[in-house]
C-alpha cells in the first residue's frame, strides 16, 4: 500500500472542488445536504440529513436548536461523521472528525440570513419533543410570529450550530464494474497521509 504525505489545504480544496460541481449540477436537488451519524450515551448510533451552510479549512457547519437528539448526543460524545453523496455523479465524500458549538457571534450572523418564516419556527419549535397535536405548533408559531411583529426575529439562546473538524476524508468516485476509487486523508500533525483503498 502507497502512503504519502500532503499538505493541510489539499482534502479541503478537494472537497471545495466536488462541491462547487455538485451545486453548478442542476440535476442535484439538495446539493448541501450530508448525513450525520452520532452516538448517545450508550454508543448507540443515530443518523440524519442535515444542511451544509457553512465550511472552510476550519470545519463544515449545520446549525440546529441544541435541544435536539442530535445537539445532545453530540454534548455528550462529540465524535461524529457526515456523508455527502451525490449519485447523478457517482461521488461520495466521508468526513470523520469531531463536533465543535460555533460562537454565538457566527449562530447570529447566520440566524440573520434566514428567511422570517424560518426564524419564526425555531423559536416555535420544540425540536425532538413529542408533538401532541399540530395545532399546538401552529399556536406556538403564532405566538411567536405575533412577539416579533415588525421588528428583527432575533436568536434564541437555544438554537445555534456545530463545526465538524476533520479528522479524516474519504473520496469515493464510482467505478465501472464496481471496481472504484477511494482515496483517503488521515489527519497527521503537519498534515493529511494519504491512501488509495480496494473498493
Amino acid at each position: 500500500m502507497t502512503i504519502k504525505k500532503t499538505t493541510f489545504l489539499e482534502p479541503f480544496e478537494k472537497f471545495n472542488e466536488w462541491f462547487c460541481e455538485a451545486i453548478a449540477d442542476k440535476r442535484i436537488h439538495e446539493p448541501t445536504a450530508m448525513s450525520l451519524a452520532s452516538v448517545d450515551e450508550n454508543s448507540s448510533p443515530s443518523n440524519r440529513m442535515v444542511l451544509l451552510k457553512k465550511h472552510d479549512e476550519k470545519g463544515f457547519c449545520f446549525f440546529t436548536n441544541l435541544g435536539s437528539r442530535k445537539a445532545q448526543e453530540i454534548f455528550k460524545n462529540s465524535a461524529v461523521a457526515l456523508c455527502f453523496y451525490w449519485g447523478v455523479q457517482g461521488r461520495q465524500i466521508r468526513i470523520e472528525g469531531v463536533a465543535n458549538k460555533i460562537e454565538d457571534f457566527e449562530a447570529d450572523e447566520y440566524f440573520a440570513t434566514r428567511p422570517r418564516d424560518s426564524q419564526i419556527g425555531a423559536w416555535a419549535s420544540k425540536q425532538s419533543n413529542i408533538m401532541e397535536n399540530h395545532q399546538d405548533f401552529e399556536k406556538r408559531i403564532k405566538f411567536f410570529d405575533d412577539k416579533f411583529s415588525n421588528q428583527n426575529v432575533l436568536r434564541p439562546e437555544f438554537w445555534s450550530g456545530f463545526r465538524v473538524v476533520p479528522k479524516s476524508f474519504e473520496f469515493w468516485h464510482e467505478g465501472k464494474f464496481r471496481l472504484h476509487n477511494r482515496l483517503i486523508y488521515q489527519k497527521i500533525t503537519d498534515g493529511w497521509e494519504t491512501k488509495n483503498l480496494y473498493p
